[in-house]
């Protein structure tokens, strides 16, 4: 058997142009170079780019999260936002301290928990449509995917309404160390997180004495075998649903209905059958996912496919690509919300240990937002000015969704 290190391959480079192209037409060249090769070299390490690859690096737990490294490559040293190695989020654990927290949080993101919201989901998609419906024009951008995830976070939480906004700001500025210009703005971050911190710790101990059908009180009551969760632990879990859940959904959903509008048949598919919302989620994550893949990095020296990964070595399992793999996805180039799903499961969501913890939520939260979209929106169509989040954000999205539709009338009050 011949073994080759990965810095000694014969294999492509990723064209730094590529980053600048539109998301079709990066996606296209990128789908174009998987045909070629499983792995290409990039800008910070190696891109693995076919379906199987994908999976295979995912589900192997010597490849750890790239998130504990974030701060570390933005040239970030504070270490108040370096965080405590001993003490990590659960986005970035590993190992016995990833196993513990997940196996005592799962019941508090199970199915069952992100159900108890669909009525309040549905309530705050109508409230959104309802000051637009009657004019047949908006940004879907700034009048519903911004505001959004923020009700529903907060409800999950058992925040009040009239603290909404603040969580809004903690959301947008904890964001913010994923921005190019992080260095400019760690004053603003370490603000946001120091507050949210000395909210959250009030929270649960009012939680404490007064349990709640929340998913906070969930946190504080989940136990296995004597073990639960301390406070700094619900304070992570409290950011970390904050982080994971805001910015991924906003911009999941403008993606969403921007694929459907220039699918008008299935549009209206999903407006008269609106029982396909499920099929009609899976297919938008597959199709056109706001996270176009994330990154691992080698915890040692690993072998895969002869080949050998030095410890330390980052790569960047693509998603996107791996969601357009013909061999896993027959006609992975066509959008069909009708079509009998795959027997391979999509990406978008990640795989392996670290698959998406609020998945049920994210399911949940799309499920009752398009079809109220499609049936109150009909006839959609993208107007001028459609503008997209720079190429490289991590994130992707658009950044403002104008659209013209039939108008309808206002259901309910805006709440």
């Amino acid at each position: 058997m011949s073994i080759t290190a990965v810095g000694d391959l014969d294999i492509p480079t990723i064209d730094p142009a590529t980053m600048t192209l539109s998301h079709r037409d990066a996606l296209d060249s990128m789908v174009r170079l998987a045909d070629e090769t499983w792995i290409a070299k990039g800008l910070f390490g190696y891109a693995i780019l076919g379906y199987d690859d994908i999976t295979a690096v995912l589900r192997d737990k010597r490849w750890h999260s790239a998130s504990s490294r974030v701060a570390e490559m933005r040239g970030i040293t504070d270490p108040e936002l370096l965080g405590d190695p001993d003490k990590p989020s659960i986005l970035a654990a590993e190992g016995d301290v990833h196993t513990r927290l997940r196996r005592l949080v799962a019941k508090a993101f199970s199915p069952k928990s992100a159900d108890r919201l669909r009525p309040f989901m549905r309530e705050v998609v109508n409230g959104l449509v309802d000051p637009v419906a009657e004019s047949g024009r908006a940004d879907i951008v700034a009048d519903v995917c911004e505001p959004y995830p923020i009700p529903i976070i907060c409800e999950l939480l058992g925040a009040p309404k009239e603290d909404w906004q603040l969580f809004s700001r903690w959301a947008e500025d904890s964001l913010r160390i994923f921005n190019a210009t992080v260095l400019d703005e760690l004053d603003i971050i370490k603000l946001a997180r120091a507050e949210l911190t000395e909210y959250s710790l009030q929270m649960i101990s009012e939680r404490r004495n007064d349990p709640r059908d929340d998913l906070l009180t969930d946190l504080i009551a989940a136990e296995e075998d004597g073990d639960k969760l301390d406070a700094e632990e619900l304070v992570m879990m409290v950011n970390a649903v904050i982080i994971g859940g805001t910015d991924t959904t906003r911009n999941q959903l403008g993606c969403s209905v921007a694929v459907f509008a220039e699918h008008p048949d299935q549009w209206k598919l999903l407006a008269d059958e609106p029982d396909l919302a499920p099929r009609a989620v899976e297919e938008a994550l597959r199709h056109f996912g706001a996270i176009r893949g994330t990154g691992r990095f080698a915890s040692e020296d690993i072998m895969y496919r002869d080949v050998l990964f030095p410890a330390g070595t980052f790569v960047f399992p693509s998603t996107s690509t791996g969601n357009r793999d013909q061999s896993r996805f027959p006609g992975a180039e066509l959008f069909d919300i009708g079509k009998e799903p795959a027997a391979s499961p999509h990406l978008a969501l990640g795989s392996g240990i670290h698959y998406c913890l609020g998945a049920w939520l994210a399911r949940a939260e799309l499920q009752e937002a398009l079809p109220i979209l499609a049936r109150r929106m009909p006839d959609i169509a993208l107007a001028e000015g459609v503008r997209w989040k720079p190429p490289g954000t991590a994130i992707f999205g658009p950044d403002k969704l104008p659209v013209t539709f039939t108008p309808t009338r206002a259901e309910v009050d805006t709440f």
